[in-house]
């Protein structure tokens, strides 16, 4: 069966724009007369009546609301067609929402799956984009669509960089991306990736001063560059998944990135090692090493490229009838449904209300952001012992599903886990996509909660940090190629900066959310604290306790 829906891929999925013939017309080599209603899947037919009623509880949440009513009310050929052609559409989306290794061949759905990958890992970070936010992200529409505008500029000029060295991005985190050179035969995927983190470097020229309204602005970036061997896992539950990268690898590269200049590329020791003398380096102090380019543009340019580019194909309607586009329909699902679980529910239903416009509207929300590391877990990992190693992946898929669950219960939205130095963390906010009053009681009980059900793992506990803030939440990255929903912005590394300072088991929140909770919440001053990337010192308190009440459900 799996042999098979991988083959219908290249059947069914094509690389043109597919909302283009969203309106129902004959494929070429097609009959172009209109269905006539004996064709149509009426109430009293004996066979498609039963199909569509069969696949019904799997098209509900991946048609938009007027196309499933339209269907269901009027099963004609040409509203079939149109939820083919939305499915196809919606395919196209997914994959580029998510790591091409994923894309192209996801897990079993309901499976927990997990490998270890060898290669290079490079994570780069912007510098300048939270004061160019700051500065130009008003409720005016210009200043919204000038950032917007800039930041998709910025990431889609560096996806294509190192996409054309076989770059693939893993993750956004905020600002930051975390990008995968695969190992391959020819064993340069880590040459590979600093003549791509070079070339970045170099076009980050085009960000050095960029006029705006209010001034102009600089852009800079810090790119760490590390190889070895990573754990990769697909965890969750089909209705919600995640791809997660665990092991020392995906820290090391973080701290190399931490450890570096802006403008230049540095690498972890085990990388400057490995290189040899292919590049000329400069040490520093604590045992990193810097890139130096003294390469002319003609040494530079692409000829490393190994552009591996997957891209689904068209699809060839050649039966317009009711059971043929009800055979092409299941084999939709077939690919859209692996692909679904990895997107939040908020995001997924959004984009397939959106689907034929391809592009989730940009909101400057007023949000509230919550970063949950898992305690005492990863840091179990043992390379050597598969039993432990598997043992592990199961139960962080457990604790993600129940994470997943208990925020969405209380109308939020768990992004994404991404990768920090100190590993792994749960990127969690609320009032994005679905905005509440309330937001900031809603996150501060599902903080709660969240520590509760982590303490119930032995030998696990949790660090959480929230805060209250404006964040630009919108998709980033190519328009028509690899991007992701994703909400930047300060807020988004104070709860960073919060989680860091919480103690094992405690929920560290601003000024600004306590003062926000209102009567009910338990909140204990912790005094002052100097925060990474702020100035002076920002009064932290801890969330202990919360009013007896029945928790929210998203829609309340």
């Amino acid at each position: 069966m799996r042999e098979r829906r991988r083959d219908a891929l290249g059947d069914l999925f094509g690389d043109s724009d597919a909302t283009s013939d969203a309106t129902p017309s004959a494929a070429p080599g097609a009959p172009t007369s209109r269905a006539t209603p004996a064709a149509a899947v009426s109430a009293t037919d004996a066979g498609p009546p039963a199909r569509l009623a069969a696949i019904e509880p799997r098209l509900r949440s991946l048609l938009p609301a007027e196309l499933y009513a339209r269907t269901w009310l009027d099963p004609s050929s040409d509203n079939l067609y149109a939820v083919f052609v939305h499915l196809r559409t919606l395919h196209r989306i997914l994959f580029d929402q998510i790591p091409r290794p994923v894309a192209e061949n996801p897990p079993p759905t309901g499976t927990i799956h997990h490998e270890w990958l060898s290669g290079t890992l490079m994570f780069t970070d912007l510098a300048g984009f939270t004061t160019f936010m700051e500065a130009n992200a008003t409720d005016d529409p210009a200043s919204a669509a000038l950032v917007y505008e800039v930041l998709n500029r910025y990431f889609a000029t560096m996806i294509d960089i190192f996409g054309q060295a076989g770059g693939n991005l893993l993750e956004f985190t905020g600002d930051a991306m975390l990008v995968q050179f695969a190992a391959d035969a020819r064993g340069n995927d880590l040459h590979r990736a600093i003549n791509a983190g070079l070339r970045m470097q170099r076009a980050m020229g085009e960000f050095a001063a960029i006029e705006t309204p209010a001034g102009t602005s600089s852009f800079g970036m810090r790119i760490g560059v590390h190889v070895g061997d990573y754990l990769a896992a697909d965890v969750g539950t089909p209705l919600r998944r995640d791809h997660v990268l665990f092991g020392q690898t995906v820290r090391t590269t973080k701290a190399a990135e931490g450890a570096g200049v802006v403008g230049r590329v540095a690498l972890s020791p085990d990388a400057a090692a490995r290189i040899g003398d292919a590049f000329r380096l400069e040490e520093l102090p604590d045992g990193h090493h810097l890139v130096i380019d003294d390469f002319t543009a003609e040494q530079l340019d692409y000829f490393d490229l190994n552009p591996r580019v997957s891209r689904p194909r068209t699809p060839m309607v050649l039966d317009r009838s009711p059971e043929a586009l009800l055979t092409d329909i299941e084999d939709a699902l077939d690919l859209v449904e692996p692909l679904a679980g990895y997107l939040p529910l908020m995001v997924l239903q959004v984009m397939v209300e959106t689907a034929r416009d391809r592009r989730i509207p940009v909101e400057l929300a007023d949000a509230t952001v919550m970063f949950v590391k898992t305690v005492g877990l990863e840091e179990r990992l043992d390379p050597t012992d598969d039993a432990s190693v598997a043992e592990m992946v199961r139960t962080f898929s457990s604790l993600f599903s129940r994470c997943a669950a208990g925020v969405w219960s209380r109308g939020g939205m768990l992004r994404k886990v991404t990768s920090q130095m100190s590993g792994s963390d749960m990127l969690i906010c609320f009032g994005v996509l679905n905005a509440h009053t309330d937001s900031p009681r809603r996150a501060a009980e599902a903080a709660l909660v969240l520590r509760n059900l982590i303490a119930e793992t032995e030998g696990v506990t949790c660090r959480i940090g929230v805060t209250r803030g404006p964040v630009f939440a919108a998709e980033m990255g190519q328009h028509l190629g690899r991007r992701e929903f994703n909400i930047i912005g300060d807020t988004v590394n104070v709860a960073a900066r919060l989680t860091a300072a919480a103690e094992p088991g405690t929920i560290v929140v601003s000024d600004t959310l306590a003062a926000d909770l209102g009567p009910g919440f338990a909140v204990e001053a912790r005094g002052t604290r100097a925060l990474k990337g702020k100035a002076g010192e920002m009064e932290i308190f801890e969330l202990t306790g919360a009013p007896e009440a029945t928790a929210p459900g998203p829609g309340r």
